[in-house]
């Protein structure tokens, strides 16, 4: 049984409630309908459970048969098929009685979106296709693997494919650069082809060029003796090239300076990883936030190549990368794939009563493999999300890469944050200058100092370091830096015009200062005042600070370090 929510208009948790059975899409019928038939359903959508149902079509009628009627649930079964009903396909509703669910807001733990695309998966549809790792870095190979093969005609065919692993496709009809290179295989793969017995699975792959997945152009299958197909072909060559944001060099980094000298228009933010967050957009000098109403993949995959990434392989909807601030600029954003900017696509000006910030859209967007969390490594801690950073040196042309730690001398919490990036673990909570409580590994030479991030860096490798001159004050392996990641965080938003709305200026005695005094809350020039005669000039205001991550913000010094102070 597979379920999923439809209608208009609804939220992402809750809708119209569509059942695969059989090989046919079909509605269940709201007689006898119950809060416990609620909750059974809302678990098999992935949510923990219901907050309400919805009878007489409320999300619009459904088409095609009606599976289900007279469902009667405890609310505790595993499936919906272990609850009372009439049978399968026995009714006698109309589609005007369609039952649809509301769902808490909250994910089962592990539970995949049905707003994803699932590369494996998909691909297992179009004959287990996978792009080889024939070259360092996976980003050249030939296509013909487990002895099967796609046979691409020519055309746009071939961005589709690198648009589900994040790459960009390079130009195949240029003698130089990837294509080059290609050409220069070709012949030693005839030889492969001509030893290897290969069975081709499909032909005429059509794509468009604008859609998110290769299982979504069109394509034939072989019929019969697959062995025996394609003699006028052979099994297809790609060539991929990383995206501008991933590309090395100092051509891409002058470049990189000339493209932020025009502001963009639109950004992701609240991420823990490269190419995904909340979608912000620009309009009349104000970053604002997209509703998620109609919010799919084919407006998300146009997001993501207008900021260099490859397809989206999720849409996600209900503030799941935090809610954001200001005005809500964007409301059904219907993109077709083929826009080049998000501002190409239709969509309607929002109004107040619309949409809040708990509905703001976001993405996660298919990258390039580039191999960085395999050069790091965390050792000691008492989970995978802590321990002490071990990196990877000299992993040159065929060279086994040698691990050393990281000086801990001048490590903080943007060091802290590429390093959890770059091992694929989320946020920084801490960054750690000395871990001699997590002496559990080998690894004792220092082989990285003077590390210094911005915070954006993708690896550390990327971020300044003294390079093969170390200087480290202290070498043992106690001064060694440690991180201890975490998949959410809190963001904490100072509400800056309420601070200039109210602040004045105040001239207060000394005898009513003490205890600032004693808080270092004034200048240092107030040490040398005539106390308690005569009084300060102070700045006064109120100040609201407001949460907008997706974790509760908590103090770096536990409650039982907190000190009570009279001035309290």
């Amino acid at each position: 049984l597979k379920f999923r929510l439809a209608g208009y208009p609804r939220k992402h948790n809750e809708g119209r409630v569509e059942v695969f059975y059989n090989d046919e899409w079909g509605t269940i019928c709201d007689d006898d309908f119950t809060l416990g038939n609620a909750h059974v359903l809302c678990r098999h959508l992935g949510f923990v459970a219901a907050t309400g149902w919805a009878h007489s079509a409320k999300y619009g009628k459904g088409v095609g048969r009606i599976w289900l009627d007279n469902v009667n649930c405890a609310g505790g079964e595993k499936s919906i098929g272990d609850c009372k009903h009439r049978g399968w396909g026995n009714s006698d509703c109309s589609h005007e009685e369609d039952a649809g669910v509301v769902c808490k807001d909250e994910r089962i733990p592990g539970f995949k979106d049905s707003n994803v695309i699932e590369v494996r998966k998909l691909l297992a549809r179009v004959a287990t296709a996978r792009i080889p790792q024939s070259t360092r870095g996976g980003c050249l190979g030939v296509g013909a693997w487990q002895a099967r093969c796609v046979t691409l005609g020519t055309g746009k065919g071939a961005r589709p494919v690198h648009a589900a692993t994040g790459r960009v496709a390079g130009d195949t009809s240029t003698a130089t650069g990837p294509a080059g290179r290609v050409s220069g295989l070709l012949s030693s793969h005839r030889l492969f082809t001509e030893r290897q017995q290969l069975n081709y699975r499909l032909h005429s792959v059509s794509c468009t060029g604008t859609e998110v997945h290769l299982s979504m152009c069109s394509f034939e299958f072989y019929r019969g003796n697959a062995s025996a197909a394609c003699r006028a072909g052979m099994p297809v060559v790609v060539s991929c090239l990383p995206g501008p944001l991933f590309a090395a060099g100092s051509a891409h980094k002058k470049k990189q300076r000339q493209q932020q000298q025009g502001q963009p228009r639109i950004r992701l933010k609240g991420g823990a990883r490269i190419g995904e967050g909340r979608v912000e957009v620009l309009k009349s000098s104000e970053w604002g936030t997209i509703c998620d109403d109609r919010w799919n993949l084919l407006s998300a995959s146009v997001v993501c190549r207008e900021l260099g990434f490859g397809s989206a392989k999720e849409a996600l909807t209900g503030a799941r990368m935090g809610q954001g601030t200001g005005p809500i600029h964007l409301n059904e954003v219907q993109c077709q794939g083929t826009e080049k900017s998000l501002w190409s696509c239709p969509f309607r000006n929002i109004t107040q009563e619309d949409c809040k910030h708990t509905e703001d859209a976001a993405v996660r967007c298919n990258i390039p493999y580039m191999g960085y969390e395999n050069l790091i490594r965390l050792s000691g801690g008492r989970s995978r999300f802590e321990g002490r950073v071990e990196v990877a040196v000299g992993a040159g042309d065929g060279e086994q890469p040698r691990w050393g730690l990281v000086c801990g001398e001048g490590w903080g919490t943007l060091e802290a944050m590429v390093a959890c990036r770059q091992l694929g673990l989320g946020f920084a909570n801490h960054g750690l200058q000395e871990t001699w409580y997590w002496d559990a590994s080998n690894v004792t030479d220092m082989v990285m100092s003077g590390v210094k991030c911005g915070g954006h860096e993708m690896s550390l490798s990327h971020c300044q370091h003294h390079g093969t001159s170390l200087s480290c004050r202290n070498t043992g392996t106690r001064f060694a830096a440690g991180v201890i990641c975490s998949e959410t965080a809190s963001d904490l938003l100072l509400h800056a015009p309420l601070v200039q709305e109210t602040a004045y200026i105040e001239d207060r005695p000394l005898h009513m200062l003490y205890c600032a005094a004693e808080e270092n809350c004034l200048s240092s020039s107030a040490r040398l005042a005539n106390w308690p005669y005569g009084h300060r000039r102070l700045l006064r205001f109120s100040s609201q600070i407001h949460n907008h991550g997706r974790a509760d913000f908590r103090p770096k010094a536990g409650r039982h370090s907190w000190v009570w102070h009279e001035c309290h």
